[in-house]
This record gives structure tokens, C-alpha cells and sequence, in this order.
């Protein structure tokens, strides 16, 4: 599966997990996943709709708590410095180390190519 793939499927299972209803269900991107509720894609939409903003705001400060964790578990890593994402010190620490546990490995690839 690749990474809209897996987005848009996570998103369609976040959304079945809060067990609510929702009116229209705002999706920030130009696609929209498989949902029971109506659904509008905006493009930008975490600068130009409020409630996106919002949502982008405690997405990305989740996913940087979950990556502090994960330095925590794998500091040769740095992800508390970069949160996993493709940086030059992030790439080239996966090079020199080979993927961490929690890599994806579809970006092996790539990775090993910098190298």
C-alpha cells in the first residue's frame, strides 16, 4: 500500500473509531477516503479552514510526542531532533545505521541510493 493509500485508509478508520456522526466531514489534501458521511476535499486546507488548522495543529504535535517516544526507545536514531522526517542528518543516520525498527520500508530504496 502506498502512503495515500495508507493515509486515506487511516483516516476512514480514525473516523469510524469516534463513533459520531458528522454533517460534512472536511479532508485538507485533493482526495478524500472511503467514508458513511458526506466529505469535501480542500486543498490548503490547514491554512485556509479554521477547524483544519486546528486539526493539523494537534495531528502534527501528536505525531512529534510519538517520535519523542521513539527516541527514547531508539536515540542513535535523533528523532526528538527530527521527528522522522527525511532531513539530511535523518538519511544519513539510516544509511550509516541501516533502517531503524520503526522505518517504512518502501523508502529503503531511497535511502540506500543517498548513500
Amino acid at each position: 500500500m502506498n502512503i495515500l493509500a495508507a493515509s486515506l485508509e487511516a483516516m476512514a478508520r480514525a473516523y469510524r473509531a469516534l463513533g459520531t456522526r458528522a454533517d460534512l466531514i472536511l479532508v485538507d489534501g485533493n482526495q478524500i477516503p472511503v467514508l458513511p458521511e458526506p466529505a469535501m476535499a480542500v486543498v490548503r486546507g490547514d491554512s485556509l479552514v479554521p477547524a483544519v488548522m486546528a486539526a493539523s495543529i494537534l495531528a502534527k504535535t501528536a505525531r512529534d510526542r510519538v517520535m519523542d517516544r521513539y527516541d527514547w526507545l531508539y536515540p542513535e536514531y535523533g528523532y526528538s531532533l527530527h521527528k522522522g522526517y527525511p532531513t539530511r542528518a535523518h538519511r544519513e543516520l539510516c544509511v550509516r545505521l541501516g533502517p531503524s525498527p520503526i522505518q517504512r520500508m518502501t523508502f529503503r530504496v531511497r535511502i540506500q541510493e543517498i548513500g
